[in-house]
């Protein structure tokens, strides 16, 4: 009983050493400031961000310096950062998913055929279009996983047949009607705030993700998968299950953002997710440099798609040449798997130092 104590212990005389001397007790750490976290190495994007804010308040103060612009970078960028989002958690575990384009254009043709063609309510579409993408995921995981073939070269070639039967399907004729334009489009164009809906949705994703990722055991076995495969598995990770979900996941959120581009474009686009992969894979190496060094998290992708998205929208206002917005994207690219490489490093060296 004597074991339990309520309130401070005891006062106790410090520890002597068997000479009879007493022994201090060793000093302790000190705190690590807290103005690390504000260090160009953890939120470097937040400053580039800034510094092209300022650049397009020069450049183009009259149009850039408003709230429409403001809305205008948040609203055209939700769909790329639900794409971005969709292979964080795949590349978490060092797996590559480049089949999104194709899923997220197959899936919002889906949906749109099955309101315009078989008279579906959109309901039922939109779930038939979600589990569209999670079966999409389950092949690719099959192929990765079961069959052992290399993530960058099964997804490619997996999203190259999906854009051949979006064509058999579709004739490579967009899907169009009226019919769309009563309330399924509701889902990409309802406003809130000045903001449109995709926006509210990219935030709940970001927010699960986040959790996901940073609080539950799944993610840093996820984590521990992508680091070092062997060693987690050694541990008694179940690295293969975990790569299996990863792909199913990256499939259904790819078949998510298929549906809001649809229901945004209130058309079945047969080449609508072709310009979002670039960006996607841009914003998730360049997340994985924010905050958590060489770990892909879903905040740090988010600062980055709004780097992406106010520079692709400051170029547009300041009417640059339209191959400059693929060149900004193309370099921050680059820059960001530079920068992801050599922060994975590091961290694997003070991994071993330690």
């Amino acid at each position: 009983m004597s074991d339990l104590q309520t309130g401070p212990p005891p006062a106790t005389a410090p520890p002597s050493t068997p000479s009879g001397t007493t022994t201090e007790p060793a000093p302790a750490e000190p705190a690590r400031p807290w103005t690390r976290h504000l260090a160009f190495s953890n939120i470097g994007a937040v400053y580039v961000l800034i510094a092209l804010v300022a650049l397009f308040a020069i450049w183009v103060p009259q149009t850039f310096l408003t709230s429409a612009t403001l809305y205008q970078v948040f609203n055209s960028t939700a769909v790329t950062a639900l794409a971005a989002l969709s292979v964080i958690i795949p590349l978490s575990a060092r797996v590559f998913d480049l089949s999104i384009a194709g899923t997220i254009t197959l899936t919002g043709v889906v949906a749109t055929q099955l309101i315009v063609k078989h008279e579906l309510g959109v309901p039922a579409a939109v779930a038939v279009a979600v589990l569209t993408g999670l079966m999409i995921g389950v092949l690719n995981a099959i192929i990765v996983v079961v069959l052992k073939i290399d993530s960058f070269i099964a997804t490619m070639a997996s999203g190259a047949l999906l854009a051949a039967f979006t064509t058999m399907v579709t004739g490579d004729l967009d899907v169009t009607g009226v019919v769309l334009s009563q309330g399924f489009n509701e889902i990409g164009q309802t406003m809130v705030g000045g903001f449109t809906l995709p926006v509210v949705y990219v935030v709940v994703v970001t927010a699960v993700l986040w959790f996901l990722m940073q609080h539950t055991a799944f993610g840093r076995r996820m984590y521990a998968t992508g680091f070092n495969r062997e060693a987690a598995r050694l541990a008694g990770v179940p690295t293969e299950r975990l790569r299996f979900a990863s792909l199913v996941i990256s499939g259904g959120l790819a078949g998510l953002a298929g549906i809001v581009l649809a229901a945004t474009l209130a058309a079945g686009s047969v080449t609508a997710g072709t310009p979002y992969l670039l960006g996607a894979f841009a914003a998730a190496f360049l997340g994985a440099t924010q905050l958590q060094h060489g770990r892909f998290n879903a905040v740090g992708t988010i600062i980055a798609v709004l780097l992406l998205g106010t520079g692709v929208v400051g170029l547009g206002l300041a009417q640059a040449p339209t191959w400059s917005q693929d060149l900004f994207t193309g370099l921050v690219l680059i820059v960001a798997l530079i920068a992801t490489r050599y922060q994975r490093a590091g961290a694997a060296n003070a991994t071993v130092g330690h």
